[in-house]
């Protein structure tokens, strides 16, 4: 039976090139001349340092610009964290590099693949969102619906199998 997977998987190999290129545009830029601002990778965690509100979004906007770069699409980074502040004028920000489908985008890709009406099947499977179906070709119609109804999850799909 045809089937494939729904899967949020940011390529991490590419997140932590960007990051070091940020980090060296950070060393090397003029207005960041004697600040503690920098950028740090651990795990699927991005933290930002800087001395003030204003330089934490300048590095912000330096990372999204690398990973734009890299084809990484910034949509995989959540930025709800709120900004810290720690010991005397320093701030900063953790920043959670999204991996998997949390339960809530699954059920919701689940009922939008159910109310569709097409002969395809949305099976949630831990952190993916398996779809099966008959045909080759609701499968695509499936696909497209989902990336049309779900613009603000950057999903992708692997193991399509016939």
């Amino acid at each position: 039976m045809p089937s494939f997977d729904t899967v949020l998987e940011p390529n991490l190999v590419e997140v932590r090139n960007a990051v070091d290129q940020a980090s060296k545009e950070i060393g090397t830029r003029f207005d960041f001349k004697g600040s503690s601002s920098k950028v740090e990778l651990k795990d699927k965690e991005l933290t930002v340092w800087a001395d003030s509100d204003f330089q934490i979004g300048q590095v912000m906007d330096i990372v999204l610009a690398k990973l734009a770069k890299r084809s990484v699409d910034a949509r995989y980074l959540d930025r709800s964290a709120k900004i810290e502040k720690i010991g005397g004028d320093k701030v900063k920000q953790l920043i959670v590099i999204k991996n998997g489908i949390d339960s809530e985008t699954a059920k919701k890709l689940q009922t939008v693949v159910k109310q569709s009406k097409l002969k395809v099947q949305a099976a949630i499977q831990g952190d993916t969102v398996r779809v099966t179906g008959t045909k080759r070709d609701d499968l695509q119609a499936a696909m497209a619906l989902i990336r049309k109804e779900l613009p603000d999850s950057p999903l992708s799909f692997d193991n399509f199998r016939d």
